[in-house]
Formats: C-alpha cells, sequence, structure tokens
C-alpha cells in the first residue's frame, strides 16, 4: 500500500514554509486569472460581435507565454508537490549537516520546479507551432474538432499505459531524502526534487494538453486539471480516479471524434 504523504512528520519550520507556499500559489494564481499579461486584441466582427484575436508572435510576446506557462505550472502543480516538500523539511536527521529545514525542503522545491520550467518551455514551442498554423483560436484552444478529440482520445490512452501507472506510483511514495551511502548536501537534494519532477512530468505532462482543448487561460479547466493531479497524486484512491478518468476521456475523445467524423 503506497503511503499517504500528508502522514509525514513536520518540522518547527513546517508552518511557516506552508504559509510561504500558499502564499505563492495564491498569488500565482490570481496572476493567471487576472490574464496573465497576455493583451488579447478584440476584432469586430460586425452586428456587435467581437472575437479574441492573438498578438503577433514577437520575442517579447513569447518571453509572456513562456512566463505564463511558468506562472500556471507553479500554480497548478506545487499544491500536489507541497506534501512531498513538507516531507523534506520533517527529517532533519537526513538533511546536510548545518541545512536548516527551510533551506533542505527550498533546494527540494527548486530541483522540481526546473523540471517543470522545462516543460514551460517545450509548451511555449507547441503553442508557438499550433498558432502558427492557424490552429488555435482566440482562447487558445485548438480550432480543429477533429484534433481536439484526437488529443482527448491520445490523453485517454496515455493514461492507461504502463508509463504512466510507474510514474505516479513514484510520485505517491514518500520522499528517501537520503542513504548511508549517499552524500547529504544541498545538492543532492536539489537532485532528488528534479527526480520527483521528472515522475511528476511523467505521470501528469499528457493531462495539461488537455489546456489546448479547453484553452489555455480557461480558468475551468485549469482549477480541474489542478484538482485531477492532486487528487491522482494524493488521495488514497488516486489511482482509481486515474483509471476512471482515462475511461472518461477515451469514451469523450472516442464519441467526439465519431461527431467530427460524420
Amino acid at each position: 500500500m503506497t503511503a499517504n504523504p500528508f502522514h509525514a512528520p513536520l518540522g518547527r519550520d513546517a508552518g511557516s514554509l506552508l504559509v510561504g507556499l500558499v502564499c505563492l500559489i495564491a498569488v500565482a494564481w490570481i496572476y493567471l486569472l487576472a490574464g496573465a499579461g497576455l493583451g488579447m486584441e478584440q476584432m469586430d466582427m460586425g452586428g456587435g460581435n467581437l472575437m479574441l484575436m492573438q498578438p503577433e508572435w514577437t520575442s517579447t510576446y513569447a518571453a509572456l507565454v513562456f512566463f505564463m506557462w511558468a506562472i500556471m505550472m507553479v500554480a497548478m502543480m506545487l499544491p500536489s508537490a507541497a506534501p512531498a516538500i513538507l516531507q523534506v523539511i520533517g527529517r532533519p536527521d537526513e538533511r546536510p549537516e548545518g541545512m536548516g529545514g527551510i533551506g533542505a525542503a527550498l533546494h527540494f522545491a527548486a530541483g522540481y520546479l526546473t523540471i517543470w520550467i522545462g516543460f514551460s518551455v517545450a509548451a511555449t514551442f507547441l503553442q508557438w507551432a499550433l498558432s502558427s498554423a492557424d490552429l488555435l483560436s482566440g482562447t487558445m484552444a485548438i480550432r480543429d474538432g477533429m484534433i481536439a478529440a484526437l488529443l482527448v482520445l491520445a490523453v485517454g490512452l496515455f493514461q492507461l499505459t504502463p508509463l504512466k501507472r510507474t510514474c505516479l506510483r513514484r510520485c505517491r511514495l514518500p520522499v528517501r531524502c537520503g542513504s548511508e551511502d549517499q552524500p547529504r548536501s544541498g545538492r543532492a537534494i536539489w537532485r532528488l526534487g528534479l527526480r520527483d519532477g521528472v515522475s511528476c512530468l511523467g505521470c501528469c505532462w499528457a493531462l495539461m494538453c488537455l489546456l489546448f482543448v479547453g484553452g489555455l487561460m480557461n480558468p475551468f479547466w485549469m482549477v480541474g486539471i489542478a484538482l485531477w493531479v492532486f487528487v491522482e497524486k494524493i488521495l488514497p484512491q488516486g489511482d482509481r480516479v486515474s483509471l476512471l478518468g482515462a475511461a472518461g476521456l477515451v469514451a469523450w475523445g472516442g464519441a467526439s471524434l465519431a461527431i467530427a467524423v460524420v
């Protein structure tokens, strides 16, 4: 049976760290809900109808898109990573000598977020490619129903693969901060965060692609996917929820594809 990360013992600095994480996550969500600084132009279609138009892809706009993705990953992924970060702060016997609990936790969080920052770079390039091919609507969602249906179907099928199951299982395991034959250092804890981030990426990257179906700045889709990730990684029955969600995606994608073909 997989241990629940919330059961890890916490040190005296855990409260301060938890408050800091909550504040960081809250600021990230506020930024996203405020539009993430992506100024969308409006085109008058006549009759009082307005259509959102994406700005031209310049280096400045690309940087804003990357920043949006990076902040989005902080908002969506840090909540489910918080228990693992708290585990690091709660194990003084496994921390590097002379390093406080908050310092060790920050090293771990930095390693974890490094992986998702890398994902943000890839997501920015993907968004640019889709936009250049005129496949994104003004809400930054895939405008072609058949492509969107294929994407949903592909995500659902990926949820059933051994890779997904393995990565999810690793995400749900308690963090091991060190061993007798492994040097305990800030760099080692940072690498531990990297390792946890890689497992999390392998588990969740496909779900992030669903943002291109509902619209990148659609708050309901962002919150829904963030909750899905949290349930999968944290709750006791998360693995079963993952399988049920996969079945739902396959059914939805298959039905949408059949409608698009007809």
